[in-house]
């Protein structure tokens, strides 16, 4: 029988919590977006144009880096508390190397690492 690669990203537009789902073990990684608070202040005294083009291209390497982690594994949920789920999913789905991916969003709150592992496991059981 083949293993299905799994993995779970508790993510919102900060940071992204990667658990990957092996013989019922979490092994957790983390991705963090380089758009920081302070580039966001700095970015308003020069002016909001410019910061909001900074934020969409650290963004989009932010969504860059997890898609290139993503397509290694055969199922994903992304889970999170923000709309930064929804919109790595629409990024994803308009990429055709990720249509044999089966990738699924649940809203979930804030949690601590042990609630993240929980939720992982009991989705893929």
């Amino acid at each position: 029988m083949k293993n299905i690669k799994q993995m779970g990203i508790w993510m919102d537009h900060s940071v992204a919590f990667l658990m990957e789902l092996t013989n019922n073990t979490i092994i957790q990684n983390s991705v963090t977006s380089e758009f920081t608070h302070q580039d966001k202040e700095e970015g308003l005294i020069k002016s909001e144009k410019h910061m909001h083009i900074k934020e969409q291209h650290l963004q989009s390497s932010f969504y860059k880096k997890l898609s290139d982690i993503i397509k290694n594994y055969q199922e994903i949920v992304l889970f999170g508390p923000t709309d930064a789920k929804n919109e790595l999913l629409n990024l994803l789905k308009a990429d055709h190397l990720f249509e044999n991916i089966k990738i699924e969003v649940k809203h979930a709150d804030k949690m601590t690492k042990n609630n993240m592992h929980t939720f992982v496991k009991e989705y893929f059981k």
